[in-house]
């Protein structure tokens, strides 16, 4: 699998290389794979004075060293979302400028106390409007495993990164599959989490009533299992904590879902991934249970209208809040802006409580089954240039991220984890990604299932990882 974080961390806890050595590897690999796109921001000094940091308290408290799950491992933040203190931060837009830097978020906090050391900002579309990465301010996100095809987004950034090895996990985002899309595009693992599950104050910046998360994209199971348990609980937000329930290793019924409907259909390959899947759990003992696409279409329509609406009138008041000069927006930012401020209140209060009837008729298919298998991707990677912003129609906009990926905003928008990992390749040697989405707190569900899927060994990584020993 040419390794994962968590070996990369191992190998600086016995002293195979420093932290120091592990983030000059990373700012040489940054160099090299610089067409990819996938850096929108480097601060080399920041980075080597972090790893430096890492390496005395290595020498001087080894024990707190010791209890960092990612003691010295480099890796890069989102360039939305956060905020981590010293990235200044511009949501791929030139409404901003890259000077200062607010301070850490709380779950910026979580990342360096886990030992992280950070060194850049990755690369997101402008206000993470697209499921591609490629803001007019530049650079263009490419993907790894084929530079003509996107990264997705509106992790892109992080997932061109990971996936190219450059770093062996990066924070991420999600409010309408931004972690999961470009996950899947890469060949990685990416999970969203239960609503109010991370941190999100003390700003609450990237709320986005609730339908936003944040969290990594991995390159295995282990990795997200770890990074998970590391940041999640108390998260002081306008949710309880999830209550988290542990794994149950008896018979799960597994819902599968193997159809997205006539106006979105998803390709023969990828939904014969996720039938070896099913077939793969079926071996372990577990039931399958076949689920319908008329048991989703609604709430996949409802969905999309309640994430432009919270979408709009979240960049309407940004706008007028922080006094920015909408004309120098991207014409699509410009566009879901204009219709943020036309949205009548009775109107968004629709489609929020449409968003309540999305979770409520989850929660009644999970009567009958434990977890649901989906598809993530409806086909390949498409090519760069497949999401254009330089016009203004939303609609259109929307229809065609819901034909990319028409179960992407399922989990924002009920509040539900689901998460994504290659199951083999296509033709094009592409991943096929597989989406298991499970009840409310059952993230280990998730996990320990996926944890059977990836031992399967159906997807490797091209690229080593900057620095870990071979």
């Amino acid at each position: 699998m040419q390794g994962d974080a968590t070996d990369l961390a191992a190998a600086i806890r016995r002293g195979s290389l420093s932290a120091a050595e592990a983030m000059q590897a990373s700012l040489e690999a940054a160099a090299r794979q610089e067409p990819l796109g996938a850096i929108a921001y480097l601060d080399a000094a920041l980075g080597l004075a972090s790893a430096e940091d890492r390496d005395r308290e290595r020498r001087s408290a080894p024990s707190r060293f010791a209890v960092r799950p990612f003691a010295g491992v480099p890796t890069l933040a989102k360039d939305l979302g956060g905020p981590f203190a010293g990235l200044p931060v511009t949501a791929g837009s030139r409404l901003f400028e890259r000077k200062g830097g607010e301070a850490d978020s709380d779950l910026a906090s979580r990342f360096r106390d886990a030992g992280f050391c950070l060194f850049g900002l990755t690369t997101s579309p402008e206000f993470g409007l697209s499921l591609a990465s490629e803001p007019a301010i530049g650079p263009v996100c490419r993907n790894p495993l084929d530079p003509a095809r996107t990264a997705g987004g509106s992790s892109g950034g992080a997932a061109a990164a990971v996936a190219a090895g450059i770093v062996a996990i990066a924070h991420a985002t999600d409010a309408g599959g931004s972690i999961r899309v470009p996950a899947a595009c890469c060949g990685l693992v990416g999970m969203k989490p239960t609503r109010g599950a991370i941190p999100g104050g003390p700003s609450f910046g990237n709320h986005l009533a609730g339908i936003a998360s944040e969290l990594a994209v991995c390159r295995s199971v282990r990795d997200t299992a770890l990074i998970f348990d590391r940041l999640s609980g108390k998260s002081q937000g306008p949710f309880p904590d999830p209550s988290r329930v542990d794994i149950d290793n008896g018979r799960l019924r597994i819902g599968l879902l193997v159809d997205t409907g006539s106006a979105y259909p998803t390709e023969g390959d990828r939904l014969a991934a996720i039938e070896d899947a099913a077939r793969a759990l079926e071996s372990e003992g577990h039931d399958i249970v076949p689920v319908s696409w008329a048991e989703f279409e609604w709430s996949v329509t409802s969905g999309g209208r309640a994430f432009v609406d919270i979408v709009s009138v979240n960049l309407a008041a940004l706008m007028k809040t922080a006094a920015l000069d909408e004309s120098r927006a991207e014409p699509l930012t410009q566009a879901f802006a204009a219709r943020g401020r036309t949205l009548p209140a009775t109107s968004l209060w629709n489609t929020l409580n449409e968003a309540v009837l999305v979770s409520h008729k989850l929660w009644a298919l999970f009567d009958r089954v434990d977890c649901i298998l989906m598809p993530m991707l409806s086909s390949a990677p498409l090519a760069i240039g497949s999401f254009p912003s330089d016009h203004a129609d939303t609609d259109l906009h929307l229809e065609r991220m819901t034909a990319f990926a028409p179960l992407a905003r399922l989990a924002n928008i009920s509040g539900f984890p689901a998460l994504t990992l290659p199951f083999g390749q296509d033709e094009r040697t592409m991943p096929l990604p597989v989406q298991i989405m499970a009840p409310m707190g059952y993230e280990s569900r998730l996990l320990s299932l996926a944890a059977r899927l990836e031992a399967e060994g159906r997807w490797q990584h091209r690229f080593p990882i900057a620095g870990l020993p071979s």
